[in-house]
């Protein structure tokens, strides 16, 4: 049989444009793809043909001075890390990366462009927000061929800040971002972490929303159960159950709020702080997911709810399942590794039991995705809201189709 799939690989935004209209004349769906470090996320998207966006790539605009950078979609997100290091700045919102997670190889990297259609964020997301809080403006195309602009270069520019927003985590189904402008921040001049040892799963809950709430100004709060805690930082964590702590600043001020919070939390337990470069490497893993990284499609879940509601989830679910564990942000965040059986059911009613909030299943078999809603199903209202976005930006249905829900 003859393949006849077609790949645009459009280097400027014109040539964008122009494939997007390509497919909306031919009626014919097509994937948007980066570097494709996230392919496996999502329902299997089914279009035959696709826009490699990794040849729309470079920066336009970097202003150190002014805290803003504006790059092409394509561009690879440790390009612009490194550009960002050199003057002392980053993206305050640590986008994750997912590559060893999901097993992709060295050339499939993740774009910025990418990064604000999945709405990353890191360990830092309860103080810095996600990417969605840090964007400044966009230029895309749309399901309809149409290029549209929204927002600007400056902080105070709010002209079409929304949509900005809005097109966040819509992974790439209402339009295919060309370019994008992000606000960056100076990097921390040092940072700590305090790890207490010892803690059960709801001690270390009400310990982390007792650090985040008191006066040391804590950016990031994690708890490693005994059974992951020895696969971070090449096994220097050895030992039981850690809750993790982090403060980040000026040298002076983290040694001192350092002091204040390990006399706050001293009834708890041994605390001990770690240097700079191991907390440093020690967030990147907690951020990258690096306890199940284990090179198999075991299924792995990206769970959000209250953080006082975590703990019992993880508890009602071991009694029923095989699962594997770990908590970021204060313990709202939920990476879940289960042993055998993707349990979606048992996960959603679950959540749903304590309240709220939503499961994301990251990784699993193509046959997997095929069968169970990756993203968490949204209700009626929700659901048909969602429908009526598409029909606005992409009314024939031609980008991602079926990637987040299998009527999109």
């Amino acid at each position: 049989m003859t393949d006849t799939s077609q790949t645009f690989r459009p280097e400027n935004e014109d040539q964008l444009r122009d494939a997007v209209a390509w497919a909306v004349s031919e009626e014919a769906p097509v994937e948007i793809l980066g570097h494709g470090s996230k392919r496996t996320i999502g329902n299997p998207c089914k279009a035959a043909h696709r826009i490699d966006m990794s040849a729309l790539s470079g920066v336009t605009l970097y202003e150190p001075e002014e805290l803003v950078l504006t790059a092409r979609a394509g561009t690879a997100l440790d390009e612009i890390e490194a550009l960002l290091a050199e003057n002392g700045q980053e993206l305050q919102f640590e986008p994750l990366d997912y590559r060893a997670l999901l097993g992709s190889n060295e050339r499939e990297r993740g774009t910025l462009g990418a990064v604000l259609s999945a709405n990353l964020s890191g360990p830092r997301r309860l103080k810095s927000g996600a990417a969605r809080d840090h964007v400044l403006g966009i230029r895309a195309v749309t399901g309809r061929g149409d290029v549209i602009k929204s927002g600007g270069r400056v902080v105070k520019n709010v002209t079409g800040y929304d949509l900005s927003r809005g097109l966040s985590g819509s992974w790439g189904t209402l339009a295919v971002f060309s370019e994008v402008t992000f606000k960056v921040l100076p990097r921390a001049g040092t940072e700590t972490t305090l790890v207490v040892s010892g803690l059960n799963d709801a001690d270390a809950a009400h310990v982390m929303a007792e650090a985040m709430g008191s006066n040391a100004e804590a950016s990031s709060a994690a708890h490693l159960p005994e059974s992951v805690r020895g696969r971070f930082v090449d096994g220097a964590l050895a030992g039981g159950p850690a809750t993790v702590l982090r403060l980040e600043g000026v040298p002076q001020s983290v040694e001192y709020r350092a002091a204040n919070l390990t006399r706050m939390l001293d009834a708890y337990g041994d605390i001990v702080p770690l240097d700079q470069d191991m907390s440093r490497a020690l967030w990147r893993e907690i951020r990258d997911v690096k306890p199940f990284c284990d090179g198999t499609e075991r299924a792995v879940w990206r769970v959000s709810v209250a953080p006082d509601a975590g703990h019992q989830l993880v508890a009602g679910l071991r009694l029923r399942a095989g699962v594997d564990a770990y908590y970021d942000w204060q313990g709202g965040l939920l990476w879940l590794r289960m042993e055998a059986d993707p349990e979606a059911d048992l996960i959603r009613k679950g959540i749903k039991a304590l309240g709220g909030g939503h499961a994301t299943l990251v990784r699993a078999g193509d046959a997997v995705r095929a069968e169970v809603p990756v993203f968490e199903p949204a209700d009626p209202a929700l659901a048909a809201l969602n429908r009526r976005l598409k029909e606005q930006f992409d009314p024939q249905f031609i980008l991602n189709p079926g990637r987040l829900a299998a009527d999109l």
